[in-house]
């Protein structure tokens, strides 16, 4: 079976399509995740999910059409921070929206599908070797502290007691 994203710079429409397939099946699991864990409602979530998918369709097409070497993640950070800055006619509705879903709902679901992919793939991840286990390791350890430690500055500094 071919893969749903192949990666390539080619935007066709099959392609489009599985992104979009995709994407509807991963935002349907985060919305259900989403009500059973925090009570959100259905129809808040669901658009919530649909305003995410859509800046994400946007965001990777953009990377495979537009002539600039810049990661699709860039396009999807801007999209999103643009849509929801104070002031643009968008932000009130994207902001509501996309509160309705929990980021632990959406994280849940990206690292089932990663660990998916893994299994499908075990043997190559097993001829990465130790060596690339404990890069992994060191790296995630690395940006938690590093995330504390900036937090903790950051309480500090606004007078939160520590």
């Amino acid at each position: 079976m071919p893969d749903l994203i192949d990666g390539s710079e080619n935007v066709s429409v099959h392609g489009i399509f599985n992104w979009i397939f995709l994407l509807a099946i991963f935002s349907i699991i985060t919305v259900v995740g989403n009500y059973i864990g925090y009570k959100h409602p259905i129809q808040d979530s669901l658009v919530g999910m649909a305003i995410l998918s859509l800046i994400t369709l946007v965001g990777v097409w953009m990377e495979r059409k537009l002539p600039l070497n810049i990661s699709s993640i860039i396009y999807i950070s801007v999209i999103g921070i643009v849509l929801a800055f104070p002031g643009v006619p968008t932000s009130e509705f994207v902001s509501y929206y996309v509160s309705k879903v929990e980021l632990l709902s959406i994280v849940t679901v990206f690292l089932a599908y990663v660990g998916i992919g893994m299994g499908k793939s075990w043997n190559e991840f097993k001829t990465l070797g130790a060596r690339a286990i404990i890069i992994t390791i060191l790296v995630i350890a690395s940006t938690y502290l590093g995330s504390a430690i900036v937090a903790h500055i950051v309480l500090v500094m606004t007078g939160v007691p520590a």
